[in-house]
């Protein structure tokens, strides 16, 4: 008979053939991308951009610029900005974002199904985003999409982190990235290709499953069972 142990891991008195072992675990959490996976922020990341033109002067392509989303702001100022205004673009553009960029931006089809579909298995949404986290929740403010829980600022491997930080379980996100990180932290990989990523590619960075888009993902995840993330803390047994 397995010894009752307690949340600490200390067995919690002797062996006792009147007890059964009951594992408890951490709830079923889901993590999502925010730009191109959970909206459709083109139009209005468009906006700002020519917004961010009119007051510094500098032309961006902002129609090239949402056709790479995904990566960290900075990477797409230096296209355009030379390396003595970056810090002070990256800052301007921070500026205009809420006015321009929140409202244009819809859900993508089946995004508030597929964080639904989460809280019908009684799980966590998490949303993990290389965007600001102030401007990221406003996004989620604007749609009426409530989230467990917010991380901003991460990309590549600092995604990584952030889900192992989370304890998620399965991240879905429409970046060779996201499909990296998620493989890195251990966890399942799902693409959508609704961004600037083909479902070839994303399955090349090591996509468990490619969904042509968020509409897809409510089946999917009902049809499955998870366990914990490998090398996590799996919970505590207690007597029933």
């Amino acid at each position: 008979m397995w010894p009752v142990r307690g949340r600490s891991g200390r067995p919690v008195g002797g062996p006792d053939p009147r007890r059964t072992l009951i594992i408890v675990r951490p709830p079923l959490t889901v993590g999502f991308d925010l730009d191109m996976t959970l909206l459709d922020t083109r139009p209005g990341i468009a906006a700002a951009y020519r917004a961010l033109s009119a007051q510094t002067g500098v032309p961006v392509d902002a129609d090239a610029a949402v056709a790479r989303l995904g990566p960290p702001l900075r990477e797409e100022i230096r296209r355009w900005f030379p390396p003595e205004r970056v810090d002070s673009a990256v800052a301007a553009y921070r500026a205009l974002y809420p006015r321009y960029a929140v409202q244009p931006s819809p859900p993508l089809p089946g995004a508030r199904e597929a964080i639904a579909a989460v809280r019908a298995q009684g799980g966590r949404v998490v949303v993990i985003t290389s965007k600001l986290g102030r401007l990221a929740q406003l996004h989620l403010d604007h749609c009426g999409i409530v989230a467990d829980a917010l991380v901003g600022d991460r990309f590549a491997a600092g995604k990584s982190n952030a889900l192992a930080e989370q304890d998620v379980h399965v991240y879905v996100g429409d970046h060779v990235a996201d499909m990296r990180a998620a493989r890195a932290a251990g966890v399942t990989a799902i693409g959508v290709p609704t961004g600037p990523c083909s479902a070839d590619e994303l399955r090349a960075a090591g996509a468990d499953a490619v969904l042509p888009d968020l509409t897809e993902f409510p089946g999917w995840l009902s049809a499955r069972s998870f366990d914990p993330p490998p090398g996590r803390d799996t919970g505590w047994a207690c007597p029933a």
